[in-house]
């Protein structure tokens, strides 16, 4: 999401800052800053392009060889001058830069503000400056070392104090941290292309670490004070490679940063009480009472995940719910009641006609909550209500990561609202929750695994027609899969209800024709293996999508891409995934442009 720059050595610290935040401006950001230790810590950010921050720089440079700077993405706090990092205690002694979310930030405010301290921005980051500042008695380290016991969440770290200007003091828990090694100067950084034109040598710092950088190099430590020995890493990476982080591509990048983004989507959100805290999101129980209609309006990727936001909905809190295409809705004459809710789901928060129907739908009465990526955008700030998705800056055309972040966006919006209207048993409330942590270890087994996914891409990479098919939850799975599979292999494909195959379509399965099939759902469990059968029967060519335990998938299917087993309701978050990366691999061995394919783009802002 963020990112973070650090210098450390002869040079100034300012012009190389400038430099590598530069070079981080692909993950996207909405404000910048830097802060450079010369005896007093100096400190200049602006709000927008890093182009503005260089000019307060050639305006008036500051002076000094130790500094921080960052790029920001907002979480919490709209993108301003004031909430743009660095940010400092009341003193100005103690300066940080951070990326991710501080989850109880707003116990820790509130602890701090009644102790006298007085805050100049609504971050969540300013709190750690001021908690450093605090728990500060001579030694740097220890003060980050107590702060960060007291931060809960996902988030990454750097800090410099007026009091040691030769170091500085970095932790990483999720978001991600690398120190460059120079000849007599150090360098961190949030990427590794930031740094790679000064140096080749890195260490890479991992989750639950500190680092300490000086000039002579850098010590890692756990952060309960265990010193660790990390091999330096050479890295023959080009810049193209760099920017990708040593992917070949920023899809594959993207599916593999689908762990830490549920991370991410849910931090702070969810508290060990069984409560939900959505910031943005302000539906009480007496709306949450009278709410007896949803309406989920989208495009694309973004209509696939309001399929599954049905069911979720429909199931947990027994509402009806409708998903439109908004280019449909927005020429139609939808029965939106006055007091309903519709979600208005957008990566950019600029898909025009996702704006159109979601002002169609307020113009009606219906309160508008907008699902989007995008801090600050159009549909963000029509809305009555916001759910910021977390996802950072997606590169590739093909949505993966903001998929997955719409899809957990929807359970998190299904856990407010069924608290406000008093509807979910405790038990299922804490059954959802043990889902949505679990998911994270969950993907990264999939990823992690993908020989068998390979395998499959070969043996369907020449075909001419596919079929996707699954029921429920399933079938939202399978047409975002055939969807994944359109948009940058360009093979035709099919997605239908597993009961529909039947109904017309199986005169078209013939000997080796790839039908791929989704069955995470054990209530239409047998229904979807006679849909299976039907296939076989006429020589179809079946890839499963299933529970990497189930014995009967395995003797049925020609090739499973078998996932860990998980409450069903988040079977379509696990399955995903598979299908995603069989894409891409179809795509690769095609020799197509994956991350820009043909006719495609990423944002559709016209009609």
């Amino acid at each position: 999401m963020c990112g973070i720059m650090g210098y450390v050595g002869p040079r100034q610290a300012a012009p190389l800052l400038l430099d590598g935040l530069q070079r981080l401006e692909y993950r996207g950001y909405d404000s910048a800053g830097v802060a450079v230790a010369n005896g007093p810590i100096s400190v200049r950010k602006a709000e927008g392009k890093i182009d503005r921050l260089a000019a307060l720089l050639q305006k008036e440079m500051i002076e000094g060889s130790v500094g921080i700077g960052h790029t920001r993405w907002a979480t919490h706090g709209a993108p301003s001058d004031r909430n743009a990092h660095p940010h400092a205690d009341s003193s100005g002694k103690f300066v940080v830069v951070h990326n991710g979310i501080i989850e109880n930030f707003a116990q820790l405010r509130s602890e701090l503000g009644s102790k006298g301290h007085e805050f100049t921005s609504d971050t969540d980051t300013e709190i750690l400056a001021h908690l450093i500042a605090r728990r500060y008695d001579g030694d740097l380290v220890s003060a980050v070392r107590s702060a960060v016991a007291s931060a809960e969440g996902a988030y990454a770290l750097a800090a410099i104090s007026e009091h040691e200007p030769d170091k500085i003091v970095a932790v990483r828990r999720i978001s991600p941290l690398v120190v460059g090694l120079g000849d007599g100067e150090t360098f961190l950084a949030s990427d590794i292309l930031a740094v790679l034109h000064h140096t080749r040598d890195f260490l890479i710092v991992e989750d639950d670490e500190m680092v300490v950088v000086t000039e002579d190099g850098a010590t890692i430590e756990s952060i309960s004070g265990s010193e660790i020995d990390r091999p330096v890493m050479h890295v023959d990476w080009d810049i193209e490679q760099a920017e990708k982080s040593g992917f070949d591509h920023f899809m594959l990048k993207e599916i593999h940063e689908q762990p830490s983004v549920i991370s991410e989507t849910i931090a702070g959100r969810l508290d060990n009480h069984n409560h939900v805290r959505l910031e943005g999101v302000n539906l009480d129980s007496t709306f949450a009472d009278e709410l007896n209609q949803i309406c989920i309006t989208a495009c694309g990727t973004a209509y696939h995940a309001g399929l599954v936001g049905r069911e979720i909905f429909s199931r947990l809190l027994r509402i009806p719910t409708s998903v439109e295409y908004a280019h449909e809705m927005r020429y139609a004459e939808p029965l939106i009641a006055s007091g309903s809710l519709t979600l208005a789901i957008s990566q950019s928060g600029e898909t025009a006609d996702t704006l159109a129907a979601a002002r169609l739908a307020r113009s009606q009465g219906s309160r508008l909550l907008a699902l989007t990526n995008v801090v600050g955008s159009t549909l963000s700030r029509e809305a009555d209500d916001v759910l910021y998705t977390r996802a950072g800056p997606e590169m590739s055309v093909a949505s993966t990561k903001a998929y997955m972040a719409m899809l957990i966006g929807q359970y998190l919006l299904a856990l407010h609202i069924g608290s406000a209207k008093g509807v979910l048993e405790e038990e299922l409330v804490e059954r959802i929750m043990r889902g949505l942590h679990a998911l994270p270890a969950d993907i990264e087994t999939i990823i992690e695994n993908d020989e068998e996914i390979v395998t499959a891409a070969r043996s369907i990479a020449s075909a001419e027609d596919l079929y996707f098919i699954g029921r429920g939850l399933d079938y939202a799975v399978a047409m975002e899969g055939s969807l994944k599979l359109k948009e940058i292999s360009y093979l035709h494909s099919e997605a239908m209800p597993a009961g529909e195959l039947k109904h017309g379509t199986l005169a078209l399965i013939t000997e080796g024709t790839p039908v791929i099939v989704v069955i995470t759902q054990q209530s239409v469990y047998e229904k979807t293996i006679s849909a299976i059968q039907e296939v076989k029967a006429r020589g179809g060519r079946v890839i499963a999508v299933a529970y990497q335990d189930d014995p009967i998938i395995y003797e049925l299917a020609d090739t499973v891409l078998g996932i860990p087993r998980s409450d069903d309701l988040f079977g379509p978050v696990a399955a995903v995934v598979p299908l995603q990366l069989l894409a891409y691999h179809v795509a690769r061995l095609r020799g197509h442009d994956i991350d820009q394919p043909r006719n495609l783009a990423k944002s559709v802002t016209v009609e």
